[in-house]
């Protein structure tokens, strides 16, 4: 029997400011991109700009740890509160 996944708390999941820039003209269709992968429990989406593999906060939370390999969505970022 295997554990449940504890989901990645909502304010992780949008991507640190630090990753990726709220004022770029692509970021709603990244982060609907994030989203509809992070409801079919995939690790990973295609950016849809570069066609790039990026790892979901969910795969990343499940991980454990920041690798710090610099993901855009590292849940483990120190954040302000919002």
């Amino acid at each position: 029997m295997t554990a449940a996944k504890r989901p990645v708390p909502p304010p992780l999941r949008a991507p640190h400011i630090d990753r990726l820039e709220p004022a770029r003209p692509d970021y709603q269709r990244i982060l609907q991109a994030h989203e509809a992968a992070m409801a079919a429990s995939e690790p990973f989406y295609l950016d849809p700009v570069t066609g790039l593999a990026v790892f979901t906060a969910q795969a990343l939370w499940d991980r454990g740890f920041c690798c710090d390999s610099g993901c855009r969505h590292c849940p483990y970022l120190e954040r302000a509160s919002r």
